[in-house]
């Protein structure tokens, strides 16, 4: 989701770039990561929130809210979305292989989350590019932004079950 401005994290680095008219460097483009929309770990803990306060003791312990398993994208892919819906702008590989090494493939296990507590993601990832890369295309809306996005996560969820 929006908001995310930290350095040497691919979503804000394309989006700064996309901003100031410069290529993208992208250090990995092979590698893949569990992209997800923000709203799907929070209501994920949200979720596991209502359920500690019922029963505590079986809803104690790690979790893991993750994307869809068979939806990936890698890093590439994924910033050739972002790139497509800003509408404009391009990518170069920057991988540099003296730099420190980052593993190839990360994946989230989220089936406890949906065997105990019945979560599943909402949006697939190409849902949660487009909705990142609106909540960027208009900061100075941020507010309103995300308060439309949390409201149309939220009929999505309801539709879903």
């Amino acid at each position: 989701g929006g908001g995310d401005w930290a350095k040497d994290r691919i979503v804000p680095d394309c989006v700064r770039s996309l901003m100031a008219g410069r290529d993208i460097p992208v250090r990995r483009p092979r590698s893949v990561r569990p992209w997800q929309f923000v709203l799907e770990p929070l209501s994920g803990y949200l979720m596991l929130a209502a359920a500690q306060r019922r029963e505590p003791a079986k809803f104690a312990g790690a979790w893991n809210f993750g994307p869809q398993e068979n939806r990936t994208l890698s890093v590439a892919e994924l910033v050739d979305r972002v790139v497509s819906r800003w509408g404009s702008g391009r990518w170069t590989n920057a991988e540099d292989p003296a730099a420190p090494h980052e593993a190839g493939l990360l994946k989230l296990d989220s089936s406890k989350a949906r065997d105990l507590l019945g979560w599943r993601p909402v949006y697939g990832v190409e849902q949660a590019v487009d909705e990142t890369v609106a909540w960027y295309r208009e900061p100075i809306k941020a507010l309103e932004r995300s308060q439309a996005q949390i409201a149309a996560y939220e009929a999505k969820a309801r539709e879903r079950g």
